[in-house]
């Protein structure tokens, strides 16, 4: 399996997708619109997609790695199209860091959606898609060590790839 997300000509993640985003791409001042995520070479017996997206180097930052967009269920493509996260009904998303109890924002639209980076400086971003042989059957609203747990006895393949955003 191998998965690839459209960097900008300089390595970055388009500014659309981050906090540079024009300001029909961002929600309390913060960006919404998910990137589009091109994955070839899916195992044969692939019946369901999951992905997480978390910030490592937000640790120094937040005192933990942030979480920006976690999803499971996601019928098996060959293209995660732009702006899934707010328009594909057919995904079952998760809560990002924005409801931990630092931020606790309560508003399911952010906390349960792609929240894009917002980095202070230039910071890295691990993509991970996971191929499932099953779906996951977790609920809307579910967290990352639900998924993880869920997703590890069903895993065909999965694939990582680092993102860089501007700060």
């Amino acid at each position: 399996m191998k998965i690839t997300v459209k960097l900008d000509s300089e390595g970055f993640l388009p500014d659309k997708y981050g906090k540079n985003a024009p300001t029909e791409y961002l929600k309390n001042d913060g960006p919404i619109l998910s990137f589009p995520i091109e994955i070839d070479n899916l195992p044969q017996d692939t019946q369901a997609l999951a992905l997480t997206l978390i910030d490592y180097d937000a640790v120094p930052v937040a005192g933990f790695p942030w979480i920006h967009w976690i999803a499971t269920d996601i019928p098996v493509t060959n293209i995660i199209p732009e702006d899934a996260s707010r328009i594909n009904k057919n995904i079952t998303q998760g809560k990002n860091s924005m409801v931990s109890r630092y931020i606790n924002v309560t508003d399911p639209t952010l906390n349960t959606r792609y929240a894009g980076p917002k980095p202070p400086e230039n910071h890295d971003y691990t993509l991970t898609v996971f191929a499932l042989s099953q779906p996951t059957h977790l609920s809307e609203g579910f967290y990352l060590n639900e998924l993880l747990k869920a997703v590890k006895p069903i895993t065909l393949d999965q694939q990582k790839i680092e993102l860089a955003s501007r700060g």
